[in-house]
């Protein structure tokens, strides 16, 4: 299964995230860099789920974020 979104589709979810969720996109980010150390995209976006009851789309927005900007951190 692939794990691209449009640009447009990712900031639209990662907009809505602290709406539906009650908790800003850098709480999660946070939440992401503290729990387990996953590899996979899709256990990161299973683990992220199953523990914080979060739906598909904004588990995977997060981890697709979280993965960003751990690559661009890389580069600097």
């Amino acid at each position: 299964m692939s794990h691209v979104f449009s640009e447009e589709t990712h900031r639209n979810l990662l907009a809505r995230i602290p709406h539906c969720t009650g908790r800003e996109v850098a709480d999660w980010l946070r939440t992401v860099e503290e729990g387990p150390s996953l590899v996979r995209f899709e256990e990161k976006v299973s683990w992220l789920r199953g523990a914080h009851d979060l739906a598909y789309g904004h588990a995977k927005a997060i981890i697709h974020e979280y993965d960003l900007r751990r690559a661009a951190r890389r580069l600097l």
